[in-house]
């Protein structure tokens, strides 16, 4: 493959799995990428989802960390309106000082829960607003010089943790390339914008002290199994998976209530955020992340390997890496 491949690892907490268990399939991802040449691997903060581990994004980062010697390691992204620029500048400074060179940090500006939920994380809903403003600040506290006088992050000042902008619209795109950041697009849950925005940030993006040449980083979802069939089941478990979650209001439909969801309106929109999905062989997958890596006009490409089970993620892992020649076939 002529672009590198990387990881987004949605901490999955499957069906009678927990949330330690969930944590060690992700140790065992990190570890397997890092012998198989994945570039870098993501985790996204989201709250109150019973089927994602990764809430406290920077403390799961420290522990991958610590169970692994070079694959980069950082958040795909931090939701920068729920914290304060200055808290997370020094939890990615300790990452930093404590994993030199390891530790990427993307930042987004969506509340990653519900209405609820924000309340809940003392979110103020217009905070948002400021996330301009917000990136500076953080920017600051990082690379110098800070933007408030007489506060330095520690650890944190110096370290220049990479910053990467995270969106699914043109908002993030225009602001990526004002501020010279590489901009990581999510169409592995968001499709629809994926073209325009990229078009707009390689026209509009203006070199930076992080950043000479733009450089985007497209998502998308890979099923990759040893046969078609078991790639289409898994496939279909994990769009059954997501009907419960957004539809259950606690409760895992069975099988066929799921499927009934599916044909309906509201469940061929769950489906069409998988629209970009590489599903099948190893060669089906290989030429699918080649096609998509040229119809993103994309320098980098993150996958969510998507199974419901561990293990079978895991061998999705590994027969993505061996197809695209990251390792000996």
């Amino acid at each position: 493959m002529t672009v590198p491949l990387s990881i987004l690892d949605l901490a999955i907490i499957g069906k009678d799995q927990t949330a330690a268990e969930s944590f060690a399939g992700s140790v065992a991802m990190a570890q397997l990428a890092e012998r198989l040449g994945y570039r870098r691997i993501w985790y996204a903060e989201h709250h109150n989802m019973a089927s994602i581990a990764s809430s406290a994004t920077s403390v799961l980062i420290a522990h991958i960390a610590a169970h692994t010697e070079s694959i980069r390691l950082g958040a795909g992204g931090i939701m920068l309106p729920n914290h304060s620029p200055l808290t997370i500048a020094e939890q990615f400074g300790t990452l930093e000082t404590l994993h030199p060179g390891r530790i990427d940090l993307g930042l987004g500006r969506a509340p990653g829960s519900d209405q609820n939920t924000m309340r809940a994380l003392r979110r103020d809903p217009t905070a948002a607003d400021t996330f301009p403003q917000d990136v500076l600040e953080l920017q600051g506290y990082l690379s110098g010089p800070s933007r408030i006088h007489g506060v330095e992050a520690t650890p944190g000042r110096g370290t220049n943790v990479p910053l990467y902008i995270l969106g699914s619209s043109l908002f993030g795109a225009r602001l990526a390339a004002q501020l010279g950041l590489p901009y990581a697009f999510a169409s592995h849950f968001a499709p629809a914008a994926l073209q325009d925005a990229v078009a707009l940030y390689r026209r509009e993006f203006q070199p930076s002290g992080q950043l000479a040449e733009p450089y985007v980083i497209a998502g998308l979802n890979v099923v990759a199994a040893d046969s078609v069939a078991e790639a289409q089941q898994m496939h279909l478990d994990v769009k059954r998976a997501r009907i419960s979650t957004f539809f259950g209001n606690g409760r895992t439909f069975t099988d066929d209530e799921a499927d009934l969801i599916l044909d309906s309106a509201q469940g061929q929109h769950v489906a069409q955020m998988m629209q970009y999905s590489a599903i099948g062989t190893p060669e089906i997958v290989r030429d699918y992340l080649e096609e998509f890596a040229k119809h993103a006009d994309a320098d980098e490409l993150i996958v969510a390997h998507q199974s419901t089970g561990t293990q079978s993620r895991l061998r999705s892992v590994e027969l993505t890496a061996r197809a695209v020649g990251l390792v000996p076939a």
